[in-house]
């Protein structure tokens, strides 16, 4: 299965469980990702975070519901997720602009989101530059952050906490690795939590060392493994969100390859060069 068939296939079970409880946990095994990684592919694709992509669809599908059955405001509030009949009337009224109570009167307008569905769309005209790396098992020392983020959201708070010394602590550490050189921004999934599928990220801003770590400082042993690698040229951050964008929706989808279980990796080369390294391999 590639990965839009993947992908159309999580859709169909989030169209089946609507009016159910919603496992995104299910939804990101059916596409062959992660929760994290699922959702941010979701949101490359359709342009939406997928929570409000599912908003959107249980508000649709309970107006209809609301216009064409006898079932109370409450009954069809609770159906679709919301707790209370006060919630769900602001959220129904901030989409159609009308409340529930009322859909049932001649002439109310209402908004309709249809089910969404992922094809490749061939553009082939602007290149996108990358190579293949198989590195050696490596080791990275520096700074960790355990994050849970919602709806695909990605604000760590080691951005705005490390100081100039931090970095300058890691820097003594760099080793003169010829493939990652200098400070990394590393993203990895894994568990934490009671619950065993409790799917956290944890985020390193960290350097490639053969050295020991000092005191408050995290190790990350990285297996040896295939990267793709990916020029993203500018010094906007918009030339970097495209470029990641466009390797989930356009080089995935058509290249063969997924998504690997190891860590991403940020690599600022200059000024108006970061790299992306993508942990892949290829699908049997």
């Amino acid at each position: 299965m590639d990965t839009l068939d993947s992908m159309n296939a999580a859709i169909d079970y989030i169209e089946a469980h609507l009016d159910k409880e919603m496992n995104y946990q299910q939804a990101a095994r059916i596409a062959c990702f992660s929760e994290h990684h699922f959702k941010r592919m979701f949101s490359f694709l359709a342009g939406i975070p997928l929570s409000e992509y599912v908003r959107r669809r249980r508000l649709t599908l309970a107006a209809l519901e609301l216009r064409d059955s006898g079932r109370k405001v409450i009954d069809v509030a609770l159906k679709y997720g919301y707790q209370s009949p006060d919630s769900f009337s602001r959220a129904f009224q901030e989409l159609h602009q009308v409340l529930p109570s009322i859909v049932k009167q001649t002439g109310v307008s209402l908004k309709a989101y249809p089910r969404i569905t992922f094809h490749i769309s061939v553009k082939g005209d602007v290149e996108m530059k990358y190579r293949f790396v198989e590195k050696a098992a490596f080791q990275v020392v520096g700074y960790k952050e355990v994050m849970h983020p919602e709806n695909g959201d990605f604000n760590p708070s080691l951005w705005n906490t490390l100081t100039d010394e931090d970095y300058a602590r890691l820097e003594m550490l760099s080793s003169e690795d010829t493939d990652l050189n200098g400070i990394l921004n590393m993203t990895v999934n894994t568990c934490h939590g009671e619950e065993p599928n409790e799917e956290a990220l944890e985020y390193y801003i960290a350097v490639v060392t053969e050295q020991a770590a000092p005191a408050n400082l995290a190790v990350l042993n990285v297996p040896k493994q295939q990267w793709a690698v990916f020029d993203a040229e500018g010094d906007t951050p918009d030339a970097f969100t495209d470029t990641w964008s466009r390797v989930y929706t356009e080089w995935f989808p058509t290249s063969g390859y997924e998504l690997a279980d190891a860590p991403e990796i940020i690599n600022s080369v200059h000024d108006t060069k970061t790299e992306i390294w993508i942990p892949v391999h290829y699908k049997d």
